[in-house]
């Protein structure tokens, strides 16, 4: 019989129509770890849609909780960069409030992976429209980063997102690339980007990130896992260490 110390658990909070990230996810867990899935409604990546979606926070999260899970993620950049400067450390704290659980959001998965490569200077390339864009952006910018490009496809429909070929991410990448950038960041959870991360890094010759590989990066930190190659640099030779309360919530 299995037993519980066997598997760690993760906790994924997904956005109903994202049809993306739990193949990746799934595609790169390492052995001994199972992926557990609610979903948040959200159809369309809009400026209304991605506030209207942490509605439902709280209650998803304490689902998973049922599960027993380990560490919960709100895979999300648009909806967890909404607001502005602290608005995903609030997101983290509604989830562990509510969950008893350990937890993060994909934009809180960027910036501690652009504090372990030590990059300042960064280009942003997303599938959505400019002005969600321009939120992730001045997200970034009010936490001390510098965005040197940033450049969007204009979907508006999330369906759609997750049917574009992984090749336009990384021609996006080679796009919006400049030479003073120290990490090209590819964002939204429904964008398929794994098969290309390692490539782009080595055409570019910098870290390449992804919201999907930031917060498996992040998770699998929490989780006090080891590297894992073959998702580009960050996942390859960096992964953070617990913090306090990190350590505090996971033991209870």
């Amino acid at each position: 019989m299995a037993r519980r110390e066997d598997v760690q658990r993760i906790g994924l909070l997904l956005p109903s129509s994202n049809t993306v990230q739990e193949r990746e996810f799934c595609s790169a867990l390492p052995q001994g770890m199972a992926l557990h899935v609610t979903r948040l409604g959200l159809r369309t990546i809009e400026a209304d849609s991605t506030l209207r979606i942490v509605a439902e926070l709280e209650a998803e999260s304490r689902k998973l909780a049922d599960a027993d899970v380990d560490v919960i993620v709100l895979a999300a950049t648009a909806p967890s960069s909404r607001k502005g400067l602290g608005y995903d450390r609030e997101l983290v704290e509604r989830i562990t409030a509510a969950s008893g659980k350990p937890a993060t959001t994909a934009s809180t998965a960027v910036l501690a992976a652009l504090r372990a490569l030590g990059a300042k200077r960064i280009v942003i390339g997303a599938p959505w429209g400019e002005e969600v864009n321009r939120t992730t952006v001045h997200f970034m910018q009010a936490n001390g980063l510098e965005v040197l490009a940033h450049q969007a496809l204009g979907h508006v429909h999330n369906l759609d997102v997750g049917l574009l070929d992984e090749q336009t991410a990384y021609d996006m990448g080679r796009r919006i690339d400049r030479p003073d950038a120290e990490a090209v960041m590819l964002a939204c959870g429904n964008w398929s980007t794994f098969g290309i991360l390692e490539r782009l890094e080595r055409d570019l010759g910098k870290p390449v990130l992804s919201t999907n590989q930031v917060s498996l990066w992040h998770v699998l930190g929490i989780l006090g896992s080891g590297p894992l190659p073959g998702f580009g640099r960050l996942l390859r030779e960096h992964l953070p260490a617990r913090t306090e309360t990190e350590r505090r919530v996971a033991a209870g």
